[in-house]
């Protein structure tokens, strides 16, 4: 875990995340605290990540996220190397 994001501030906001029922609460939730474009960039991020674990090629991301190949490979550096984040989250889904 990045020490500088654990903060009280931050613990704050994910417990209000934890405390979101469904989808509907999701996008009440997130449409308030995010900016669209905010909202926009973390969905193509998940979507790159998405991508990346299933093989696909950066070009083949690119074209179909319109996400920029820096940001493309700043999403396989997490997958390679972070905090196992995005694999946790997309092994409860496919359960």
């Amino acid at each position: 875990m990045n020490k500088k994001i654990k903060t009280e501030a931050v613990d704050h906001l994910f417990d209000a995340v934890l405390c979101l029922k469904n989808r509907e609460e999701c996008y009440s939730f997130f449409e308030d605290l995010c900016t669209v474009n905010e909202l926009l960039s973390l969905s193509q991020r998940f979507e790159v990540a998405s991508m990346l674990k299933s093989g696909k090629t950066y070009m083949e991301i690119a074209e179909k996220t319109g996400a920029s190949t820096a940001t493309i490979s700043r999403v396989n550096r997490s997958l390679n190397y972070g905090n196992d984040g995005y694999d946790l989250v997309f092994g409860r889904m496919n359960k």
